[in-house]
């Protein structure tokens, strides 16, 4: 069986990674556009949905492949389908709901491949079932619902079904939000992306941390707490999985978590709105990372390197930004003063990095390096909702030019 975890674009291979963290051996991953693919035993795969749907940090959802095939035509996309052993994912009096997406393909129009889905999947069940084909199926939501999906790639098709019900990003600690939120699994990926190891003499700081997203998923991440360990899941409903996984998934979660820290936070975030930092906290104790963390109240500005040590009390200082763009701001122009303000209180006259300080910072294409004066040490390319961004990374010192 192959499991299919969707991902932003440029953070495939942090999921991969989280795969890899539990248990997963590297051959039975395959990292593709948008999607990593997970290759676990029949008789595993409700141990392994669990699991997935509760570790993956940087993925947005968990989908069960039920077939795959070729098709060019609508009697080609029917037969495929009606080949599928559907009663075994679609219980006895479960609803279906069908959904999909087509690229590069002959086959193109969604609805219609929606219709003659959801016909083809009827005639199998009726079939299996030793009723007429002209019979009505009986669909309850009421007893469950099995939300189905289609992807055809390049005349490829392949039939899913979702486990996870609401996206992996709704980790459940975070019920309100402020303007714009950035998705929790962006966050983690900006925290693996700048390579910080917690407890090892460096603090973690947002300075425009907003509802603190950033700083708790690094503390979640921190003390390997797994990111779905409060909230629910479809698959606890659906037989094929169901909820003792879950539970034996729950219960080899909370083994895992480091709770001891020695009395030392390295995770910090401030913001200017005094009602964001109100949420922030209110966010980390839902997490469960209060005792892990730190808020306040500050303009981003006066958290210079030197106010920095003073706060956290460490020599070394990893600033993660988000500052505002986009939807958060008014005018490009209010967006190129922040950026310019980050730079000048982070890097010197050069773009190079001040003393203690690695610096990453996420913004719409190239407009944090022209603020910078400077390309970036490192950049990745990622995707803020429907912002083409940049990730980029600045740790070099003006000593350490070539």
């Amino acid at each position: 069986m192959e499991l299919i975890i969707t991902a932003l674009f440029g953070l495939e291979s942090l999921v991969r990674e989280d795969l890899e963290a539990i248990g997963y051996a590297p051959t039975d991953i395959a990292v593709h556009d948008g999607a990593v693919i997970l290759t676990v035993p029949d008789t595993d795969i409700a141990s392994a949905v669990a699991r997935v749907n509760l570790w993956v940090r940087r993925g947005e959802r968990v989908l069960v492949s039920a077939g795959v095939f070729d098709a060019q035509t609508f009697d080609e996309f029917f037969d495929g389908i009606s080949m599928i052993r559907w009663e075994d994912f679609i219980p006895e009096s479960y609803a279906f709901h069908v959904d999909g997406y087509s690229r590069k393909s002959k086959l193109f129009a969604i609805p219609a491949c929606q219709g003659v889905c959801k016909k083809a999947i009827v005639k199998r069940l009726l079939r299996a079932r030793g009723r007429s084909e002209t019979a009505r199926l009986n669909e309850d939501p009421t007893v469950g619902i099995v939300k189905i999906s289609f992807g055809i790639v390049s005349d490829r098709v392949r039939m899913m079904i979702d486990t996870s019900g609401d996206p992996l990003h709704k980790r459940g600690y975070r019920p309100t939000a402020g303007a714009a939120p950035l998705r929790e699994t962006l966050a983690a990926g900006l925290v693996s992306l700048s390579r910080y190891t917690p407890y090892e003499k460096e603090a973690l700081v947002d300075p425009f941390c907003g509802s603190g997203t950033i700083v708790i998923e690094a503390a979640m991440l921190g003390h390997q707490i797994a990111p779905g360990l409060k909230r629910a899941f479809r698959a606890e409903r659906w037989p094929v999985v169901g909820k003792e996984a879950f539970n034996y998934a729950r219960e080899e979660a909370r083994s895992r978590i480091i709770r001891s820290t020695g009395g030392e936070i390295c995770f910090f975030g401030s913001d200017v709105d005094s009602q964001a930092i109100d949420t922030a906290l209110s966010n980390a104790a839902a997490a469960g990372v209060s005792d892990y963390v730190r808020f306040v109240v500050a303009d981003a500005s006066a958290q210079t390197p030197e106010a920095l040590r003073e706060w956290t009390g460490y020599d070394r200082q990893l600033i993660i930004a988000n500052p505002p763009y986009g939807e958060r701001m008014q005018t490009p122009q209010e967006s190129a003063e922040i950026f310019a303000r980050i730079a000048s209180t982070y890097l010197d006259a050069q773009g190079y990095c001040r003393d203690g300080i690695r610096l990453s910072v996420i913004s719409p294409s190239d407009t944090f390096e022209e603020a910078a004066m400077r390309r970036a040490d490192k950049r990745r390319k990622l995707y803020n909702g429907e912002i083409c961004c940049q990730m980029t990374h600045y740790f070099r010192r003006a000593g350490d030019r070539r």
